[in-house]
Parts: structure tokens; C-alpha cells; sequence
């Protein structure tokens, strides 16, 4: 097997500034969205970071010899430890940067990142924050990452929470990014893909304003994803394009 990507990304309708970023690494079969936040453009700032940092350690440990500067947890595997070490390079390089410059203080960035193994025939999805992963197989749509945000947070301790209630709890608070601390906790889900399968790796941009049926529908129409990434974009700024909005469409098929 082997997966086919693309990617879009765009300001949207009310933001004067693009402050997502996302990256297409095919030779590594890694794909990544970044949703930056923070004041005097910190977010673009942050975001690229997280990218360009990720990128960065995927090409230097191509090598065999390569040096990991973040412990090796032998109860993972290589693919594991690969992914999470690099997202948790990223939040440290955020973090030292926003240290650094005052203008840049407090920036951070939402990531997810897929990570395709065809020796494994395993997909690996690490991410913190709110930016999402869905998977689309047999003509349904099913979300493979949990936001970490203050509303998912009071529905697992709650979850009998009324919609009343729910509805009184802000949607866009988010518990967990990158830069926000030296550390980082990355949370990591394993998905054994299915030739024909399409993955959807998005910013809040496009979750907040399409509802889950409605990316579905947009995917099983779209012949290539490319197209499927385009049209996307279109249908959030067609509902409002309140935020930045980006995402990456990956199929998968038999090579």
C-alpha cells in the first residue's frame, strides 16, 4: 500500500493573517497540520516552527546513526517513538523561542500529525490540541483524535453533562499545545489502514465550521484529494470562514 496526500490551506473570511501551516513529507509518509495562536503574528511564527522542526528531525534520522535527543521508549514502536519525539522536538524549539523574544511570548500551535508505515501496514496519528484526524472507510466518517480542549475535558468527567449546560462551556479553549511548557504530553493513535481508505488531517478551522457529515460527503464526491482538499476549504469559507483553515487529504491505495 501507499498514500496519495494533498494539501490546502487558507486565511479564510474574517482573519487578516494565515497563522496555520501543514507539510507533505511523502518519502517519510508523514503528513502534519499546525493551527498557531498568539499575538503580533506569534501564531505563523509558532506553527511554521512546529512544521519545519518535525521536518527537520524526519530527514536527519533517516540515517541509521542517527542520536534522538529525547528518550527511546522501548515499549513503542520505532514509529512511535519517531513521531512523538518529534512533535516533542517542536514544542521544545517553540517554547525556547517564545522564551527568547518578547514578541513572541506566550505563541504556541495545535498539531497533528499521520504517519504512514507500509513495512508495518500501520498508520500512527500523534497530536496535541484540537487540531483533528478523521478516517473515511465503507462510506462512514469516524474521528480518530480527541480534542484536548476544556469542553472534551468536562464531558469525560461529565459525561452525562446536559446540552444546556454543555452549551455554556467554551468550545475554543484548548488545554494542550505545543510551546505552553518545556514538556509536552503527545497523545498517539494507532489505525491499521484499509486500501481505499482517505484520511482528513484538519485545523479547528474546518471542524468548527463543517459539520462531520458534511466532510463525508465532500470526500466520497471528490475524485482525487486534491480536489477533495480544495472543495473542503470551500465549504468552510462557504459557512463562515471564521478562523484560518487547512487541511491535508490522504489516500490510501495499493501499490
Amino acid at each position: 500500500m501507499r498514500v496519495i496526500a494533498a494539501g490546502r490551506t487558507d486565511v479564510g473570511l474574517q482573519r487578516e493573517h494565515n497563522e496555520d501551516s501543514f507539510v507533505l513529507l511523502d518519502q517519510h509518509g508523514l503528513f502534519v497540520v499546525a493551527d498557531g495562536m498568539g499575538g503580533h503574528r506569534s501564531g505563523d511564527v509558532a506553527s511554521k516552527l512546529a512544521t519545519e522542526t518535525i521536518s527537520s528531525f524526519f530527514n536527519t534520522t533517516a540515517r541509521e546513526d542517527a542520536t534522538w535527543p529525547f528518550h527511546y521508549d522501548p515499549t513503542l514502536s520505532a514509529e512511535e517513538n519517531r513521531l512523538i519525539t518529534g512533535i516533542k522536538i517542536a514544542n521544545k524549539s517553540i517554547y525556547e523561542h517564545g522564551f527568547r523574544s518578547r514578541d513572541h511570548q506566550g505563541m504556541g500551535t495545535t498539531v497533528v500529525g499521520m504517519l504512514f508505515s507500509p513495512e508495518a501496514r500501520r498508520i500512527y496519528i500523534g497530536h496535541v490540541g484540537d487540531s483533528r484526524c478523521y478516517r473515511v472507510r465503507d462510506e462512514k466518517i469516524t474521528q480518530l483524535t480527541q480534542d484536548h480542549s476544556l469542553l472534551n475535558d468536562w464531558l469525560r468527567a461529565m459525561p452525562e453533562l446536559p446540552e444546556s449546560q454543555r452549551s455554556e462551556v467554551p468550545r475554543n479553549v484548548i488545554t494542550r499545545a505545543l510551546g505552553m511548557s518545556d514538556t509536552v504530553q503527545v497523545d498517539v493513535t494507532l489505525d491499521d489502514p484499509q486500501p481505499g481508505d482517505v484520511y482528513v488531517l484538519c485545523s479547528d478551522g474546518l471542524s468548527s465550521m463543517m459539520k462531520d457529515d458534511e466532510i463525508l460527503k465532500i470526500v466520497l464526491e471528490s475524485a482525487s484529494p486534491e480536489e477533495a482538499a480544495q472543495r473542503l476549504i470551500d465549504g468552510a469559507n462557504q459557512h463562515g470562514g471564521e478562523d484560518n483553515v487547512t487541511t491535508i487529504v490522504a489516500r490510501v491505495v495499493e501499490d
